[in-house]
């Protein structure tokens, strides 16, 4: 049995399946969750009613920030509806052209200036280095580096949690089903797509597939 901290935490919730089982990773320690996700003008705009569902449906705090910027800024398929979403792996040494310049780095930030209102210090968010996609700012290195940044920046004793981050997706899958996620994520949504019922064939979808079945386990969104 996990001892639950009287410490608040916030939860960076995008609706998607590696943050909803995080949410209930910091339910079990937490006293005070709090979550919060950011319209950033993403196509995949159904992970937004998926967070606030799924936050309504555990009773925590829900909060939407705006972040147009990244949509402004565009240049990748997550945020403009003129460049299509890879289907093929990016070639060794280059980036996928779903990666969002910042992203995570600006998530995190604006997470830490919210829970600084609270007097809460922990962050928490379900970035993993080892089924990233090559994404650079969901690496170790990365998120140790920016909270040290958030901690001088804020005066505040700020701590990232990433209990995904060494995790495969199988094994993220059988985390979920060990602290009782695994209904939840039938709420989810993790299409690159915005697809719902998923397309089952962008690399998001290709890759929760490969995690529920090397789990040996079926996806909930799909039995939904």
């Amino acid at each position: 049995m996990i001892k639950k901290s009287d410490n608040g935490a916030v939860v960076v919730l995008s609706g998607g399946q590696d943050s909803t089982t995080c949410l209930y990773w910091a339910l079990q320690r937490f006293s005070d969750v709090r979550t919060v996700t950011f319209d950033y003008g993403q196509r995949h705009r159904i992970e937004l009613d998926c967070a606030a569902r799924i936050a309504a449906e555990v009773g925590v705090a829900h909060q939407q920030l705006p972040l147009d910027s990244l949509s402004a800024l565009g240049g990748n398929s997550l945020t403009d509806a003129g460049i299509a979403v890879g289907s093929e792996p990016a070639a060794e040494g280059e980036l996928p052209n779903s990666f969002v310049p910042g992203r995570n780095l600006l998530f995190l930030t604006l997470a830490a200036a919210y829970a600084w209102q609270f007097e809460i210090n922990d962050l928490v968010t379900g970035v993993a280095q080892t089924d990233y996609s090559g994404y650079p700012d969901c690496r170790q290195n990365t998120l140790d580096a920016l909270q040290q940044t958030l901690r001088l920046g804020m005066e505040r004793e700020f701590v990232i949690h990433t209990p995904l981050m060494n995790l495969s997706k199988k094994e993220t899958v059988l985390l979920a089903q060990s602290i009782g996620a695994l209904e939840a994520l039938a709420l989810t949504h993790t299409c690159y797509n915005g697809a719902r019922p998923p397309c089952g064939q962008c690399p998001a979808c290709v890759l929760r597939a490969k995690g529920f079945e090397e789990a040996g386990i079926a996806d909930p969104l799909l039995a939904a």
